[in-house]
């Protein structure tokens, strides 16, 4: 099933920045997926599967590198990609 998903990473650390682009760069190394960002948010689109695996694996990561973080995401059940 194809899907976007509109999410934001809210580091809870000073140094928010790097943390930031660190998880964006990781989720666009995924093949599979294609990742659009701009100031507010990322888009992700693909398949809500793996798209879902990426985005958890991901996150994982950065809670044991950075501590403390807040995601917050919008799921949608269509390819909504411009």
């Amino acid at each position: 099933m194809k899907a976007s998903i509109e999410m934001s990473m809210y580091p809870l650390g000073r140094e928010y920045v790097p943390e930031i682009k660190d998880f964006i760069e990781r989720v666009k190394a995924h093949d599979n997926i294609v990742a659009e960002v701009n100031g507010m948010s990322t888009q992700i689109f693909g398949n809500f599967r793996e798209m879902m695996d990426v985005i958890a694996r991901e996150m994982e990561v950065s809670f044991q590198k950075n501590g403390k973080s807040v995601f917050v995401l919008k799921i949608i059940n269509a390819h909504l990609q411009q």
